[in-house]
Protein backbone atom coordinates (compact mmCIF):
# COMPACT_ATOMS: atom_id res chain seq x y z
CA UNK A 1 0.00 0.00 0.00
CA UNK A 2 1.25 3.69 -0.50
CA UNK A 3 2.25 5.92 1.92
CA UNK A 4 1.46 9.62 2.07
CA UNK A 5 4.12 11.42 -0.16
CA UNK A 6 5.36 13.34 3.09
CA UNK A 7 6.11 9.40 4.49
CA UNK A 8 8.01 8.57 1.71
CA UNK A 9 12.31 8.56 1.83
CA UNK A 10 13.53 11.20 -1.41
CA UNK A 11 14.58 7.49 -2.94
CA UNK A 12 10.67 6.18 -2.58
CA UNK A 13 9.57 9.32 -3.73
CA UNK A 14 11.12 9.31 -7.42
CA UNK A 15 9.85 5.59 -8.17
CA UNK A 16 6.71 6.30 -7.63
CA UNK A 17 4.80 5.62 -10.88
CA UNK A 18 1.72 7.92 -11.91
CA UNK A 19 -1.15 6.18 -9.90
CA UNK A 20 1.33 5.67 -6.59
CA UNK A 21 1.71 9.56 -6.91
CA UNK A 22 -1.54 10.48 -7.16
CA UNK A 23 -2.91 8.15 -4.57
CA UNK A 24 0.24 9.67 -2.21
CA UNK A 25 -0.80 13.29 -3.00
CA UNK A 26 -4.25 12.36 -2.19
CA UNK A 27 -3.68 10.26 1.28
CA UNK A 28 -1.98 13.87 2.45
CA UNK A 29 -5.33 15.41 2.72
CA UNK A 30 -4.39 18.58 1.37
CA UNK A 31 -0.69 19.11 2.80
CA UNK A 32 1.29 18.89 -0.50
CA UNK A 33 3.12 22.49 -1.64
CA UNK A 34 4.22 22.60 -5.34
CA UNK A 35 6.55 25.03 -5.89
CA UNK A 36 6.65 26.70 -9.71
CA UNK A 37 10.87 27.76 -10.75
CA UNK A 38 10.92 30.12 -13.70
CA UNK A 39 14.20 28.57 -15.40
CA UNK A 40 14.86 31.84 -17.11
CA UNK A 41 16.01 33.87 -13.93
CA UNK A 42 18.06 33.03 -10.93
CA UNK A 43 19.72 31.62 -9.56
CA UNK A 44 18.53 33.09 -6.33
CA UNK A 45 21.82 31.92 -4.38
CA UNK A 46 24.85 31.51 -6.42
CA UNK A 47 26.23 28.04 -6.94
CA UNK A 48 22.31 26.19 -5.95
CA UNK A 49 19.34 25.81 -8.34
CA UNK A 50 16.24 26.93 -7.55
CA UNK A 51 14.92 23.86 -7.08
CA UNK A 52 17.78 22.61 -4.52
CA UNK A 53 15.86 25.74 -2.72
CA UNK A 54 12.06 25.56 -3.27
CA UNK A 55 12.49 21.39 -1.80
CA UNK A 56 14.98 23.24 1.08
CA UNK A 57 12.07 25.39 2.28
CA UNK A 58 9.88 22.80 2.18
CA UNK A 59 8.33 22.03 -1.55
CA UNK A 60 6.91 18.49 -2.35
CA UNK A 61 6.86 18.84 -5.99
CA UNK A 62 8.68 21.07 -8.80
CA UNK A 63 7.26 22.38 -11.35
CA UNK A 64 9.84 24.02 -13.97
CA UNK A 65 8.61 27.29 -15.73
CA UNK A 66 9.27 28.80 -19.00
CA UNK A 67 11.76 25.60 -20.45
CA UNK A 68 12.59 25.24 -23.69
CA UNK A 69 12.67 21.37 -24.19
CA UNK A 70 14.33 21.50 -27.20
CA UNK A 71 17.31 23.33 -25.32
CA UNK A 72 16.72 23.17 -21.87
CA UNK A 73 19.05 24.58 -19.48
CA UNK A 74 18.46 25.44 -15.55
CA UNK A 75 20.27 28.31 -14.38
CA UNK A 76 23.60 26.59 -11.42
CA UNK A 77 23.88 23.74 -14.13
CA UNK A 78 25.08 25.57 -17.36
CA UNK A 79 27.43 22.67 -17.65
CA UNK A 80 25.31 19.94 -17.86
CA UNK A 81 24.33 17.52 -21.34
CA UNK A 82 21.26 16.22 -19.18
CA UNK A 83 20.17 18.89 -16.91
CA UNK A 84 16.96 16.88 -15.93
CA UNK A 85 18.22 14.13 -14.90
CA UNK A 86 20.90 16.01 -13.08
CA UNK A 87 18.37 18.00 -11.53
CA UNK A 88 16.36 14.98 -10.24
CA UNK A 89 19.47 13.63 -8.40
CA UNK A 90 19.63 16.82 -6.48
CA UNK A 91 16.66 17.86 -5.45
CA UNK A 92 15.15 13.97 -5.07
CA UNK A 93 11.31 14.91 -5.86
CA UNK A 94 9.25 14.94 -8.70
CA UNK A 95 9.72 16.82 -11.12
CA UNK A 96 7.34 18.51 -14.41
CA UNK A 97 6.89 21.19 -16.39
CA UNK A 98 4.92 23.70 -17.95
CA UNK A 99 3.91 23.86 -21.33
CA UNK A 100 1.28 26.47 -22.84
CA UNK A 101 -1.34 25.75 -25.72
CA UNK A 102 -1.05 28.48 -27.44
CA UNK A 103 -4.18 29.27 -29.53
CA UNK A 104 -5.02 31.01 -32.86
CA UNK A 105 -8.53 31.03 -32.54
CA UNK A 106 -9.42 33.07 -29.85
CA UNK A 107 -11.68 36.38 -30.65
CA UNK A 108 -10.12 38.97 -28.56
CA UNK A 109 -6.55 39.11 -27.16
CA UNK A 110 -5.99 41.72 -23.95
CA UNK A 111 -2.66 42.58 -24.84
CA UNK A 112 0.28 42.34 -27.20
CA UNK A 113 1.32 38.59 -26.95
CA UNK A 114 4.51 36.94 -27.41
CA UNK A 115 6.10 34.69 -30.03
CA UNK A 116 7.06 31.43 -27.66
CA UNK A 117 9.91 29.05 -28.39
CA UNK A 118 9.05 26.08 -30.06
CA UNK A 119 9.67 24.01 -27.29
CA UNK A 120 7.68 25.57 -24.72
CA UNK A 121 4.78 25.26 -26.79
CA UNK A 122 2.32 22.39 -25.81
CA UNK A 123 2.75 20.14 -28.98
CA UNK A 124 3.05 16.00 -29.46
CA UNK A 125 6.63 17.09 -30.10
CA UNK A 126 7.05 18.07 -26.92
CA UNK A 127 5.13 15.09 -25.14
CA UNK A 128 7.17 13.04 -26.32
CA UNK A 129 10.36 14.69 -25.25
CA UNK A 130 8.89 15.56 -21.73
CA UNK A 131 8.40 11.64 -21.90
CA UNK A 132 12.15 10.91 -22.69
CA UNK A 133 13.66 13.31 -20.36
CA UNK A 134 11.59 11.77 -17.31
CA UNK A 135 8.96 14.16 -16.26
CA UNK A 136 6.70 13.20 -13.34
CA UNK A 137 4.38 15.58 -14.54
CA UNK A 138 2.90 17.87 -17.10
CA UNK A 139 1.10 21.26 -16.60
CA UNK A 140 -0.78 22.48 -19.63
CA UNK A 141 -1.35 26.27 -18.78
CA UNK A 142 -0.24 29.80 -20.22
CA UNK A 143 2.47 32.60 -18.61
CA UNK A 144 1.41 36.04 -19.60
CA UNK A 145 0.97 37.37 -22.82
CA UNK A 146 1.16 34.05 -24.06
CA UNK A 147 -2.22 33.57 -25.92
CA UNK A 148 -3.20 30.05 -24.29
CA UNK A 149 -7.15 29.48 -24.70
CA UNK A 150 -9.38 27.25 -22.67
CA UNK A 151 -10.36 25.39 -25.92
CA UNK A 152 -6.84 24.95 -26.69
CA UNK A 153 -6.13 23.23 -23.24
CA UNK A 154 -8.36 20.88 -23.98
CA UNK A 155 -7.01 19.79 -27.36
CA UNK A 156 -3.81 19.69 -25.97
CA UNK A 157 -4.82 17.05 -23.45
CA UNK A 158 -6.16 15.34 -25.60
CA UNK A 159 -2.79 14.92 -27.52
CA UNK A 160 -0.60 14.47 -24.19
CA UNK A 161 -2.82 11.66 -22.80
CA UNK A 162 -1.30 9.89 -26.12
CA UNK A 163 2.04 10.93 -25.68
CA UNK A 164 3.05 11.45 -22.24
CA UNK A 165 2.60 8.27 -19.52
CA UNK A 166 2.54 10.68 -16.21
CA UNK A 167 0.60 12.87 -14.34
CA UNK A 168 -1.64 15.64 -16.49
CA UNK A 169 -2.14 18.71 -14.70
CA UNK A 170 -4.08 21.63 -16.83
CA UNK A 171 -5.82 24.76 -16.20
CA UNK A 172 -5.20 28.77 -16.38
CA UNK A 173 -3.83 30.66 -13.00
CA UNK A 174 -4.78 33.95 -15.15
CA UNK A 175 -6.03 35.08 -18.57
CA UNK A 176 -2.68 34.76 -20.24
CA UNK A 177 -3.64 37.46 -22.68
CA UNK A 178 -7.04 36.25 -23.79
CA UNK A 179 -10.19 37.83 -23.39
CA UNK A 180 -12.32 34.98 -21.90
CA UNK A 181 -13.26 33.16 -18.25
CA UNK A 182 -10.26 31.84 -16.51
CA UNK A 183 -12.14 28.59 -15.45
CA UNK A 184 -15.75 27.65 -15.90
CA UNK A 185 -17.64 24.22 -15.10
CA UNK A 186 -17.80 23.28 -18.54
CA UNK A 187 -14.31 23.51 -19.30
CA UNK A 188 -13.28 21.96 -15.92
CA UNK A 189 -15.89 18.96 -17.37
CA UNK A 190 -14.18 19.33 -20.94
CA UNK A 191 -10.91 19.13 -19.18
CA UNK A 192 -11.43 15.85 -17.28
CA UNK A 193 -12.91 13.86 -20.21
CA UNK A 194 -10.30 14.78 -22.11
CA UNK A 195 -8.20 12.62 -19.78
CA UNK A 196 -6.65 15.54 -17.30
CA UNK A 197 -5.29 14.00 -13.97
CA UNK A 198 -5.32 17.39 -12.05
CA UNK A 199 -7.25 20.36 -12.41
CA UNK A 200 -6.10 24.22 -11.42
CA UNK A 201 -8.65 25.87 -9.06
CA UNK A 202 -7.41 29.83 -9.03
CA UNK A 203 -6.78 30.68 -5.37
CA UNK A 204 -9.87 32.79 -4.50
CA UNK A 205 -8.46 36.60 -3.40
CA UNK A 206 -5.63 35.80 -6.50
CA UNK A 207 -8.40 36.65 -9.41
CA UNK A 208 -11.19 39.89 -9.13
CA UNK A 209 -14.51 38.12 -9.10
CA UNK A 210 -13.44 34.28 -8.45
CA UNK A 211 -14.78 33.25 -4.95
CA UNK A 212 -14.51 30.84 -2.00
CA UNK A 213 -17.93 29.28 -3.55
CA UNK A 214 -17.57 29.14 -7.23
CA UNK A 215 -14.02 27.38 -5.78
CA UNK A 216 -15.27 24.81 -3.28
CA UNK A 217 -18.55 23.79 -6.50
CA UNK A 218 -15.34 23.32 -8.18
CA UNK A 219 -12.94 21.33 -6.30
CA UNK A 220 -15.84 18.86 -5.18
CA UNK A 221 -16.87 18.56 -9.15
CA UNK A 222 -13.41 16.80 -9.46
CA UNK A 223 -13.35 15.00 -6.52
CA UNK A 224 -16.72 13.33 -7.36
CA UNK A 225 -14.91 12.48 -10.96
CA UNK A 226 -12.03 10.78 -9.41
CA UNK A 227 -9.65 13.75 -10.11
CA UNK A 228 -7.54 15.92 -7.67
CA UNK A 229 -7.05 19.66 -7.74
CA UNK A 230 -3.91 22.45 -7.59
CA UNK A 231 -4.62 25.31 -6.46
CA UNK A 232 -2.87 27.58 -7.72
CA UNK A 233 -1.33 31.37 -6.48
CA UNK A 234 0.10 32.20 -9.92
CA UNK A 235 -0.87 35.96 -10.61
CA UNK A 236 1.98 37.24 -8.84
CA UNK A 237 1.68 37.14 -5.19
CA UNK A 238 3.65 33.97 -4.02
CA UNK A 239 5.99 37.61 -3.73
CA UNK A 240 3.34 38.86 -1.12
CA UNK A 241 3.82 38.80 2.53
CA UNK A 242 3.87 36.15 4.75
CA UNK A 243 0.53 36.99 6.06
CA UNK A 244 -0.88 37.00 2.40
CA UNK A 245 0.85 33.50 1.89
CA UNK A 246 -1.14 32.01 5.07
CA UNK A 247 -4.37 33.21 4.50
CA UNK A 248 -4.09 32.07 0.95
CA UNK A 249 -3.16 28.43 2.24
CA UNK A 250 -6.22 28.37 5.01
CA UNK A 251 -8.16 29.28 2.48
CA UNK A 252 -7.89 26.15 0.02
CA UNK A 253 -7.59 24.29 2.68
CA UNK A 254 -11.20 24.87 3.33
CA UNK A 255 -11.97 24.61 -0.44
CA UNK A 256 -10.30 21.27 -0.56
CA UNK A 257 -7.50 21.95 -2.35
CA UNK A 258 -4.90 18.45 -2.91
CA UNK A 259 -1.75 19.96 -3.49
CA UNK A 260 -1.09 23.93 -2.86
CA UNK A 261 1.07 25.83 -6.18
CA UNK A 262 3.31 28.74 -4.97
CA UNK A 263 4.28 31.19 -8.02
CA UNK A 264 7.50 32.07 -9.38
CA UNK A 265 7.44 36.12 -9.73
CA UNK A 266 10.05 35.99 -7.29
CA UNK A 267 13.48 38.62 -8.49
CA UNK A 268 15.64 35.05 -8.66
CA UNK A 269 12.67 33.07 -10.48
CA UNK A 270 11.05 31.49 -7.35
CA UNK A 271 8.74 32.27 -4.66
CA UNK A 272 10.65 34.11 -1.31
CA UNK A 273 11.64 30.93 0.69
CA UNK A 274 9.85 32.17 3.65
CA UNK A 275 6.88 31.90 1.52
CA UNK A 276 7.21 28.86 1.08
CA UNK A 277 8.12 27.38 4.73
CA UNK A 278 5.22 29.89 5.27
CA UNK A 279 2.25 27.67 2.74
CA UNK A 280 3.97 24.31 4.23
CA UNK A 281 3.93 25.58 8.06
CA UNK A 282 -0.07 26.93 7.45
CA UNK A 283 -1.19 23.43 5.91
CA UNK A 284 0.55 20.78 7.73
CA UNK A 285 2.58 22.59 10.93
CA UNK A 286 5.98 22.41 11.60
CA UNK A 287 6.43 18.91 12.32
CA UNK A 288 6.09 17.63 8.39
CA UNK A 289 7.18 20.93 7.53
CA UNK A 290 10.88 20.59 9.00
CA UNK A 291 10.85 16.89 8.00
CA UNK A 292 10.51 17.47 4.30
CA UNK A 293 12.97 20.04 4.72
CA UNK A 294 15.40 18.06 7.22
CA UNK A 295 14.91 14.82 5.12
CA UNK A 296 18.38 13.78 3.53
CA UNK A 297 18.32 12.46 -0.22
CA UNK A 298 20.36 9.98 0.44
CA UNK A 299 17.42 8.14 2.31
Amino acid sequence: MVKRFFDLTANEMVELNKEDLLTAIQACEGRVVLSENDVTRGPTVIGVTNSELARASGADLILLNKLDLQDPKIPALANSSKPIADLKKLVMRPIGVNLEAVSHHYEKSLEPLLTLPTGRIASYDNFSLAERMGFNFICLTGNPKTGVSLSALVEAVRVARDVFSGIIMVGKMHSAGVDEPVIDSKTVLAFIDAGADVILIPTPGSLPGFTREEAIEMTRFCHQKGKITLAVNGASQDYSSRETIRQFAIINKEIGADIHHIGSSGTGGIAPSENIFELSLAIRGLNHTLRQMASSIKR
